[in-house]
């Protein structure tokens, strides 16, 4: 069965280094740098060997001495796209969750401690590219979008960095495996039924401004609006009152996982989701129910991301 190009490059990447997940900080040295010529790098030597030959043909010195000045230049640029690479550091690796079906944006921060700018680097992460290039406090960040498929963790690959700085005659490459996961939200479900009526909360009333049933009276206070000012009472007491009303507070919601046992298990998780992100679009306070697990109440993006992270962590059925 004839081997395609993709799977011998594939077999032949199995080799390189790391071959295991590494910590951060990440530090690229010279043992786990390639370095090989590209298609212009190839073109351009066997351009620079047919003028040696050439040269030596007809005795030509200057022709000689400009052929071998342009090879000296080419393995020059060996070591230098070597060093673009080398001492390079991976700082930090960082990602806001998304549902999963969205593409997950891994934010990468690198550092260089010898003063040296890095220009054209270039991420690689499956299809998605990314570039970066240090700053003069030799600092870089760059964002690669990471595909995701299911819920949880998520542990990225190794990832590839690579360059042809300076005169594109060489690519340096080296690879990253950082061992950091990061989360996946739940794929919320497309249309959602409505949230459910009954909750543990209590139909409750506050004090507001701008509510619907009058409360009491109070003294008029720097920065009240003017049509909530009595002014019938304000005459009588020859001082500024000011209405207060009352306004319903909603009930809170509950989202109970025993309450959709007529789905199934993913589906649960994803009717969840999708309520989680409805209760939030429209202000309500909600509990989320799960297995030994209560949350809530609250709202806001730290609940949010509480019950979401909890929906995503739950186990497979």
């Amino acid at each position: 069965m004839p081997v395609t190009w993709r799977e011998l490059r594939t077999w032949l990447e199995s080799f390189e280094r790391p071959r295991a997940p590494e910590a951060l900080p990440l530090r690229i040295d010279r043992r786990r740098i390639y370095v090989l010529p590209t298609r212009f790098g190839l073109f351009y030597g066997l351009l620079v060997l047919a003028m040696v030959l050439g040269a030596l043909n007809y005795n030509n010195n200057p022709a000689l001495l400009l052929a071998l000045l342009l090879g000296t230049a080419g393995l020059a640029s060996l070591v230098a796209a070597h060093l673009q690479l080398s001492g390079l550091q991976l700082e930090a690796v960082s990602a806001e969750p998304v549902a999963a079906g969205q593409n997950l944006w891994l934010r990468m921060s690198f550092s260089t401690r010898d003063g040296r700018r890095r220009r054209g680097l270039r991420l690689e992460y499956g299809d998605a590219v990314a570039w970066a290039s240090t700053g003069e406090d030799g600092l870089a960040d760059a964002a690669l979008p990471l595909p995701t498929r299911q819920r949880g963790w998520l542990k990225p690959g190794r990832i590839r960095i690579s360059t042809t700085q300076p005169l594109g005659l060489a690519r340096a490459w080296s690879r990253m495996w950082p061992r950091q996961p990061l989360l996946v939200y739940p794929r919320p479900e497309p249309q959602p039924p409505p949230l459910p009526d009954s909750g543990e909360g209590v139909q409750h009333s506050r004090v507001h401004p701008l509510g619907d049933e009058p409360h009491q009276l109070r003294p008029y206070r720097s920065g009240d609006a003017p049509r909530t000012i009595s002014w019938k009472h304000s005459a009588r007491r020859d001082s500024l009152v000011v209405r207060e009303y009352e306004r319903a507070r909603q009930q809170d919601v509950l989202l109970d996982w025993n309450a959709l046992r007529h789905l199934g298990h993913e589906a649960r998780i994803s009717r969840l989701a999708a309520w989680v992100d409805q209760a939030e679009r429209e202000g309500r306070r909600y509990h989320l129910r799960l297995r030994g697990l209560a949350l809530g109440p609250g709202r806001g993006p730290d609940h949010r991301h509480a019950c979401l992270r909890a929906l995503a962590l739950l186990p497979t059925a």
